[in-house]
């Protein structure tokens, strides 16, 4: 990355002298002049370190990652984090320079294959036009980002169901262990159902007749219809003659 920095701080060196040779003579420059200048500067070193960032290989990113320094080592990082990500250049769009008190923030917007993404350098110190950090931001389509969110949809659903499943096998394990409430209810039978008291049978009142009362009035009655006395008559046997009704 050191030496991809010199060359790209070479070109603006050169750029930044020939601006100070316009200007020294003239006393009268103006400020938006000089953020001109520095926005310039500013967007040829991001666009550059981009040019140089994006066609390297991975033993090259390697290399830099092993004996870079602080720099070069997160910009590997950032960059190789999301290079399978995006898949290969197609264009490079027009770099926004932000200014946020000595802050210079400068955006690469860059066009992949596969996604857009954004390299963003923070320049702390102008005196050397060196940036202090870079990161690589993917930038998602809406058909990417209804995907994703739909995956994580799934996938939270899936886990809810998934814990559940395991909590209701665990407390279905309680009755096989010694000692617990579900092990004492299996242990002990289920009492029988009380039974309803068999009514008493409800006797059978038959009105209690006198055999010799029955007999003395069917005599009398036979007396009676034959105009002779009862004595004459000895009942030996009361039979019931079942007649058909007229």
């Amino acid at each position: 990355m050191n030496q991809m920095f010199k060359k790209v701080s070479s070109v603006c060196a050169a750029l930044v002298c020939a601006a100070s040779l316009t200007v020294s003579g003239a006393s009268f420059v103006m400020a938006a002049e000089m953020d001109d200048a520095v926005e310039s500067q500013l967007i040829m070193v991001a666009e550059g370190l981009t040019d140089a960032i994006i066609p390297l290989s991975d033993e090259e990113i390697e290399s830099y990652l092993e004996g870079g320094d602080e720099f070069t080592v997160n910009a590997m990082n950032a960059w190789n984090d999301v290079k399978d990500k995006v898949g290969e250049l197609k264009e490079t769009g027009e770099t926004q320079v932000e200014v946020s008190g000595d802050q210079y923030t400068a955006t690469v917007p860059v066009e992949f294959e596969k996604e857009d993404a954004e390299f963003v350098y923070v320049f702390d110190d102008l005196s050397t036009m060196s940036p202090s950090s870079v990161s690589v931001n993917i930038q998602y389509s809406l058909a990417t980002t209804l995907k994703n969110a739909a995956l994580n949809t799934v996938m939270g659903l899936g886990t809810v169901f998934v814990v559940l499943a395991v909590l209701i096998f665990l407390i279905s394990l309680f009755k096989y262990i010694p000692g617990s409430a579900a092990a004492k209810k299996k242990e002990e039978p289920a009492a029988a159902p009380a039974k309803a008291p068999a009514p008493a049978p409800v006797p059978v009142q038959t009105p209690a007749y006198d055999d010799k009362e029955l007999a003395a009035v069917i005599a009398a009655a036979i007396a009676a219809s034959e105009g002779t006395s009862p004595d004459g008559f000895v009942v030996r046997s009361i039979r019931k003659i079942n007649r058909k009704r007229r």
